[in-house]
């Protein structure tokens, strides 16, 4: 019988942080903690995501120092919907301009480093329903008690599609199945694709993210390598509501999965491993072939951007 994988260090429950007990320990650490949300279209549900981090962990218990939503091109109301409940919100475009134009979430939070000031950076995503301030202590609670833990991974349960416990189609037929075979060591991710974590700036600042859906493969892999699997944690974020997505969207996300982990297991065909764009090829009702373009291009470490580096006072290679 097969042996199953060695889990991170037990699972800690969001619950067991105190806010004020955070607080006090952040006080005396000195630093400082941005909560950044990458946002497209997500009217119905950013305004309270913020409001509920305003009320509890800024204005009640001044734990969080900013909330910074970088909006990717929404054509709805996100925008003003966030600035209105006291977010900081910045188009993805007005970030770092003079890197060039990109797309998709990686990219979004990979701005979000420039333009949030945190020595701890916490990311969650804005299409959740049933948010609470446990997400956010939750995911700092680690960082804050733990000087030797440098990432923080939520995972949770999905009441969809009948699987309460679940973690969502691409993961359980995509990263799931590659982690197991190509990267064994982190197949004890219970969420390998959730979108709530947290880390150090000293760490995230290193790593190279990429643009599209493939973000949160990549940054497990290049992470647990940078710093070693001992460096990170998870955290039971409880139950987690969401948009679900059709299954029209799901195909390029596994696509930009698959790219994203054959490249870090060295494995990407030459026709690939350094494109910008995959080609994810499906049919029509009608048996027409339809192409569909997938990004897959990465942002390198963004301690290597020259504006980066003047604003964080880090020195030049």
């Amino acid at each position: 019988m097969a042996t199953p994988p060695a889990l991170l260090p037990v699972p800690i429950c969001a619950e067991d942080f105190d806010p004020r007990d955070l607080l006090a320990r952040k006080r005396a650490s000195g630093f400082s903690i941005s909560v950044c949300l990458p946002a497209r279209d997500e009217e119905q549900t950013v305004g309270q995501i913020i409001a509920t981090v305003r009320r509890t962990l800024m204005e009640a218990v001044p734990l969080v120092d900013e909330v910074v939503v970088i909006d990717d091109g929404s054509i709805d109301s996100t925008a003003d919907v966030a600035e209105w409940e006291g977010a900081r919100v910045i188009a993805v475009d007005d970030v770092l301009p003079e890197t060039g134009p990109g797309s998709g979430k990686g990219n979004a939070m990979w701005k979000s480093l420039a333009a949030a000031d945190g020595d701890l950076v916490c990311w969650v995503d804005a299409d959740i329903r049933n948010f609470g301030h446990h997400f956010i202590t939750g995911l700092l609670g680690p960082l804050i008690t733990d000087p030797d833990i440098a990432f923080v991974k939520g995972y949770y349960r999905r009441p969809l599609h009948g699987e309460p416990t679940g973690g969502g189609r691409v993961t359980e037929l995509v990263a799931r199945p590659t982690l197991s075979v190509l990267f064994p060591e982190l197949a004890g991710f219970i969420q390998p694709l959730g979108g709530e974590y947290a880390g150090r700036r000293s760490l995230l600042e290193r790593v190279p993210f990429v643009e599209g859906w493939g973000v949160e493969i990549g940054l497990l892999v290049d992470i647990v390598r940078a710093v070693g699997l001992g460096a990170t944690a998870q955290v039971d974020l409880g139950v987690r509501e969401h948009r679900n997505r059709p299954l029209d969207d799901l195909g390029p996300q596994a696509t930009a999965i698959l790219v994203t982990a054959l490249r870090r297991a060295g494995l990407a065909p030459d026709t690939f491993a350094h494109r910008d764009l995959a080609t994810l090829t499906r049919f029509t009702e009608s048996f027409e072939a339809e192409l569909v373009d997938v990004e897959v291009r990465e942002r390198p470490p963004i301690a290597t951007v020259p504006a980066y580096r003047e604003k964080f006072g880090l020195e030049l290679a």
